[in-house]
């Protein structure tokens, strides 16, 4: 079985370190996404493993062989990138079947392998259909089985889903969790949608300027964030902020409301940054915000409403039935077992003794 291991890895362009020692480990068969803004560094990380971008420092193995001086064709990876990069004067069966061109395979076989990888992409009736024939989403699954194809050790997502519409996104995210469910392939997934992130991952990887915030499950990024920017960057839409003073046991409002948190580790009169969930600050939990609704937006099941909290705006949770309008004053609340204390100064998640 193949891992993946990158040790200290870091990348510079002159003088400019783009990458500051990345470490990560990738199991045989895991889901791994790297998720974060623009220019964090998630696209470059993805190349070098590819390595399509030369590496400054550092190694990286793919199953326990250092490949840092190894040419891409020498990896055993395949990559599937944003724009497809399919040919569009060739058939969907030649496309698919480039992958093999190097391939000492007999035609007979190349040709067993191409069905075979149609068939699991549903694409058997579209072997001789040039790109032009064919949908956004069919062409990426071409990208796809010519990555398939190959039979790689480790497959590499580009962020290949963000030139498709909403709904062939959805239809996408699927296809490809039940891809790598029924061929329990490594799979490195590079985005900068954290809700593809939490929808796919085994575990996510959350970068920003070149290093790693925080690597976790999907539910240990969302319920137990590292720092603010996990905090806020992992959720739609971000989680609020508060700030506060510690009490030693407990954090005040700035309207003087005292929140019991039991073991909160910052001496009295601290600041601290409370971290709540737009849906754990509701009007079912006991009462001690007052604000102003700026605007509500209807989702069915529930309403999202801004609120103006003296001067601050917080996200909260409404009926999607009788949901409160604009101009109206509501009252919000939230639990002790559902906030997030971050130091103020760090922006680190604090740890509750």
């Amino acid at each position: 079985m193949t891992d993946l291991i990158l040790s200290d890895l870091v990348k510079r362009y002159g003088e400019t370190e783009v990458l500051h020692a990345i470490n990560l480990t990738v199991a045989p068969g895991e889901f791994v996404v790297l998720v974060g803004p623009s220019g964090c560094g998630k696209s470059t990380t993805l190349r070098m493993i590819a390595g399509l971008e030369e590496i400054t420092s550092g190694t990286i193995e793919i199953g326990g062989r250092v490949v840092n001086n190894l040419e891409p064709k020498e990896r055993n990876i395949a990559m599937v990138f944003q724009n497809y990069a399919i040919y569009p004067h060739m058939s969907v069966r030649r496309n698919i079947g480039f992958g093999l061109k190097t391939s000492k395979l007999s035609k007979a076989d190349k040709n067993a392998r191409i069905e075979e990888v149609a068939k699991i992409l549903d694409m058997t009736d579209l072997l001789e259909r040039k790109p032009s024939q064919l949908s956004g989403g069919q062409r990426q699954r071409v990208a796809i089985g010519r990555a398939m194809v190959r039979d790689p050790d480790v497959f590499l997502f580009d962020e290949p889903l963000s030139n498709l519409d909403a709904q062939l996104r959805t239809q996408m995210r699927l296809e490809i969790k039940k891809l790598h469910a029924s061929m329990g392939r490594m799979m490195v997934f590079v985005t900068h949608d954290q809700v593809e992130a939490m929808t796919m991952a085994d575990r996510i990887v959350i970068m920003k300027d070149g290093h790693i915030q925080q690597i976790g499950t999907p539910a240990q990024v969302y319920h137990s964030p590292a720092n603010t920017f996990v905090a806020q960057f992992i959720g739609a839409p971000a989680m609020n902020l508060l700030p506060v003073e510690s009490t030693g046991s407990g954090v005040q409002l700035k309207n003087g409301h005292v929140v019991e948190i039991p073991g909160i580790s910052v001496p009295k009169g601290g600041e601290v940054h409370l971290g709540v969930r737009p849906e754990d600050l509701t009007a079912e939990a006991e009462t001690f915000l007052s604000g102003t609704v700026s605007v509500a937006e209807p989702l069915g099941s529930e309403t999202l409403v801004y609120v103006d909290v003296d001067g601050m705006e917080l996200t909260a949770t409404a009926s999607g039935r009788t949901p409160p309008k604009p101009g109206e004053t509501i009252n919000l609340g939230f639990s002790a077992e559902t906030v997030h204390p971050f130091d103020a100064a760090t922006g680190q998640r604090l740890t509750l003794t």
